[in-house]
C-alpha cells in the first residue's frame, strides 16, 4: 500500500444521534474527508482532477463498526491507497481514537474515474503519476 494520510476530526453534536453516539452515515462522509485529504497530500486535490475533465464517483463502500465515538472526541482518521488500476481507485480507512488505543471504524471504498460525460475511462497518465507515482 501506498504512505497514509492521517486526518484529524473532532466530533461535533451535529455528529451524534440520540443515543449521543457518532451516528452511523457520518463515518461515510468522514471518509470522504480522507480521499480529499489524501489527494490533497498526494499533490493533486480533487477541484483539479475536476477541472481536468475527470470525476471519481464512489460504486461501493464498506464500514465496519468497532467501538462508539462520542460529542468531543478527536479521532485519528487514516486513509491509505489500496490499488489504482485501470479506471479504479481503492481506499482503505481506519478511524481510532487519538491515543490510538481503540479502532473505531475500517472501511474502505471504491471509486471509478469517469470523463464530463459519465463514461468510465482509464486514469490518465498525469493523474496516476501525482496519486500513485509507483506504478
Amino acid at each position: 500500500m501506498s504512505p497514509k494520510n492521517i486526518t484529524p476530526l473532532r466530533v461535533i453534536y451535529a455528529d451524534t444521534d440520540a443515543m449521543g453516539i457518532v451516528y452511523h452515515a457520518n463515518y461515510i462522509r468522514w471518509f470522504e474527508i480522507g480521499r480529499g485529504e489524501y489527494l490533497r497530500q498526494s499533490g493533486i486535490p480533487y477541484a483539479q482532477i475536476e477541472s481536468m475533465g475527470y470525476d471519481f464517483p464512489l460504486t461501493e463502500v464498506s464500514c465496519r463498526y468497532r467501538s462508539p465515538a462520542r460529542y468531543d472526541e478527536i479521532l485519528l482518521l487514516e486513509t491509505e491507497l489500496v490499488y489504482m488500476r485501470g479506471a479504479s481507485i481503492k481506499f482503505a480507512y481506519l478511524i481510532h481514537d487519538e491515543k490510538q488505543e481503540r479502532v473505531i471504524v475500517e472501511g474502505d471504498s471504491i471509486q471509478a474515474c469517469v470523463n464530463k460525460q459519465g463514461r468510465v475511462v482509464r486514469f490518465p497518465r498525469e493523474i496516476i503519476d501525482k496519486i500513485n507515482p509507483e506504478r
